[in-house]
């Protein structure tokens, strides 16, 4: 195992513990047949797809020590891989630039994610999404710098993953703050989410700005340490849908899709994310590419 994955494996073993997932049966699927032969023929030949993460997006993707993927995305994806009769393997590297690079070039087939669905990123990638996220900040307990929203981060050091949507959002802040002649607005750009909230609990970063749902998780493994803050604000997104990425046209796209379809229409979809604490991310129904076609 490299050292940088290493490294981030401990760490988040430091920041968190040992946390099992509350106790939830996920349904075993049959296999469909005829959504299997659907998927190309160099996956069928394979009897794999090959899935990619970043590892550090708890509570959706945890890798261990071990290397084993646990959370939401990894029972989300075990049941696809069921439903279609395949084996889908995970490989880790290190940051979302590098999961967005495996998928153009690629190297990998898909990223169970979820990953944030932006109109521009539309024009080299589809997204099957299946949550919808906000975007609010993690601070330490008592807010001592009283971050509300978006708009009160002049002045503060605020951490975020590299190469994310939150990272964007905040640089722009940042643009707007010199513009308006406010106080600088450090942005401290880190690989993944263990470093970035470490950034916050060792005083380094006043809040770390990412999707609320992991940011929950880590709330939660905090021992009282961290909070919440700028909950019910737009904080800079509408109507933000994570998903599946695929490169842009795969057939395997509309596979998953489906393979979704079913997932949620049978309960295992409800299961998973009711096991992991992610009812308030649930979306009624898959869809494709719904950042550039949201549902009425």
């Amino acid at each position: 195992m490299k050292a940088t994955t290493l490294f981030r494996t401990a760490l988040l073993a430091t920041l968190l513990g040992t946390v099992p997932a509350l106790a939830q049966e996920i349904p075993q699927q049959q296999v469909d047949q005829a959504l299997r032969a659907k998927l190309p023929q160099e996956i069928l030949d394979a009897g794999e797809i090959v899935s990619v993460n970043s590892g550090s997006f708890p509570p959706y993707e945890i890798v261990g020590d071990d290397r084993t993927l646990t959370g939401a995305s990894a029972d989300l994806s075990d049941a696809l891989g069921q439903l279609l009769g395949i084996t889908i393997r995970h490989e880790t590297v290190s940051g979302l630039a590098g999961v967005l690079s495996g998928i153009k070039s690629g190297r990998y087939q898909l990223a169970s994610g979820p990953i944030g669905d932006f109109p521009e990123r539309e024009q080299a990638n589809d997204f099957v999404d299946y949550v919808q996220e906000f975007v609010v900040f993690a601070v330490q307990t008592g807010n001592p710098t009283g971050i509300k929203s978006l708009d009160d981060t002049c002045g503060k050091k605020i951490a975020v993953m590299a190469a994310g949507s939150a990272e964007r959002v905040i640089k722009a802040q940042a643009d707007a703050c010199a513009k308006d002649g406010k106080p600088a607005l450090e942005v401290q750009s880190y690989p993944d989410q263990p470093t970035s909230i470490l950034a916050v609990r060792s005083n380094r970063a006043d809040a770390f700005f990412s999707s609320q749902a992991p940011l929950t998780y880590f709330v939660q493994q905090s021992k009282g340490q961290l909070e919440l803050a700028g909950t019910g604000q737009a904080n800079g997104f509408h109507d933000l849908y994570q998903g599946t990425v695929v490169a842009k046209g795969s057939p395997l796209g509309p596979v998953v899709l489906e393979g979704y379809r079913t997932l949620f229409s049978n309960g295992t979809y409800a299961a998973v994310m009711k096991k992991w604490g992610l009812e308030g991310n649930m979306l009624k129904a898959p869809g494709l590419n719904l950042a550039g076609n949201p549902p009425q």
